[in-house]
C-alpha cells in the first residue's frame, strides 16, 4: 500500500499545532518550514515516498 504525501503533511501539521506558535522556538521553526517546503514540493515528496517507503514501513 502506497503512503500518501497528504497523510504525512497532515501529521506534520498536527505536530506543528501541538507546539506554541513561536518562530524563535527551534521546534516550531523547523516544523513550520518543513511543512511549508514539503507542501510546496508535494509532487516531488510523493515521488520520494514512492521510492523509499516499502510495504509495512509506515503506519
Amino acid at each position: 500500500m502506497k503512503v500518501k504525501a497528504e497523510v504525512v503533511i497532515a501529521e506534520l501539521n498536527r505536530l506543528r499545532s501541538d507546539v506554541d506558535k513561536d518562530m524563535t522556538d527551534p521546534e516550531y521553526f523547523a516544523l513550520h518550514h518543513a511543512l511549508c517546503f514539503i507542501s510546496y514540493k508535494m509532487g516531488e515528496f510523493q515521488k520520494y515516498l514512492d521510492e523509499v517507503v516499502k510495504d509495512g514501513e509506515h503506519p
